[in-house]
This record gives structure tokens, sequence and C-alpha cells, in this order.
């Protein structure tokens, strides 16, 4: 089974569980949390991906990090550590915002820049990514200098690389087949 599809089953469980408990809201401000501190620290990052640092330390460490949290967040985390899923956090916690998204009716479109958005520029992104999939949107602004310029959009399972670092890996690769 890939990563994917089983962040993807686990994000599904959680919801389902919020549901029951009526902690939608609650459960999706602390998976907001969760990504939004998985993305700016490396560290952390580096933590749940090793093999060398036991289920136990990165249990504590993630229930000091997330103290507070909603008990099915709590749980959540307590799960995935002891299914030794606990690398797959930031993808469970992302598909779940996908999910609650969904659920409320509204999408979430990614944009992915060099530099952060301005209003006026995401207007129009929330206003031709209306017209494209016809649903109301939210818009996540992710900043990843690597891609240079333009912009990475990605909804749901479709994704658009209109960036220049991707445009380059095209030339790179048309002029090495060329040869």
């Amino acid at each position: 089974m890939s990563e994917s599809r089983a962040a993807l089953r686990y994000a599904k469980a959680i919801l389902d569980m919020a549901k029951e408990k009526k902690a939608l809201t609650a459960v999706e401000k602390d998976m907001r949390s969760i990504t939004a501190t998985i993305s700016d620290s490396k560290e952390l990052r580096d933590v749940l991906a090793s093999p060398v640092v036991s289920g136990v330390s990165k249990r504590n460490a993630l229930a000091e990090i997330f103290m507070g949290s909603d008990a099915i967040t709590e749980g959540s985390i307590s799960m995935l550590v002891d299914n030794k899923r606990i690398g797959m956090l930031n993808e469970v916690a992302l598909k779940y915002i996908i999910l609650n998204e969904q659920l409320k009716g509204k999408g979430v479109a990614y944009v992915t820049t060099a530099v952060p958005l301005n209003a006026e520029m995401e207007k129009k992104v929330l206003k031709q990514v209306a017209t494209i999939t016809g649903d109301e949107v939210t818009i996540e602004n992710k900043i990843d200098e690597s891609i240079i310029g333009g912009f990475i959009l990605r909804i749901g399972d479709l994704q658009y690389d209109a960036s220049i670092a991707n445009k380059l890996n095209n030339i790179k690769r048309e002029f090495s087949n060329s040869l």
C-alpha cells in the first residue's frame, strides 16, 4: 500500500471520529498546526523520519509540542507511533484538512510560489480556480524558493506546474534527449 493511500485511510478514520465526537473544527485547527509546525522545522521532520529515534521518544516530543490539542489529535498521534507510521503525520494532517474542507463544501487550493502572494494575486487565483472547478476554495500559499519563480497550483489530485524550475528541467531533458 502506498504512503498516500495509507495517509488517506488514517485521515478518513480521524475525520469519522471527529464527526462522531463533534470536534471537526478543533481537530482541523490541530491538523493545520501540525502541518505548519512540521513544514517550519527541519529538525522535527528529521526526528519523525529517523529510524534511530524510538517511538516513545517521538510520542513524548510530539505530546510536548502539541500540548493542549484535542484528544482525537493526541490519540491519532499515538496510533501513528504505535503503527510505526509517524513519518506520515504531515501527510495525514494534509489529507484530513482536504477531506474536512470537502465536507464543508469548500476545496483547498495549494499554491506554491517563490515569494508570498499579495492580496491582488490571491484574488486572481481564487477567481481562476473558481471558474475551473466551480467550487468555492480557500488558498493556502506555500513558499518554496527552489521553484525560482512562477507557481505550482494543486487542487485535490490535480496539479499545474508553471514554475521556472520545472521549465528549466523540461529544457534540460529535451536537450539531453536530442544529443
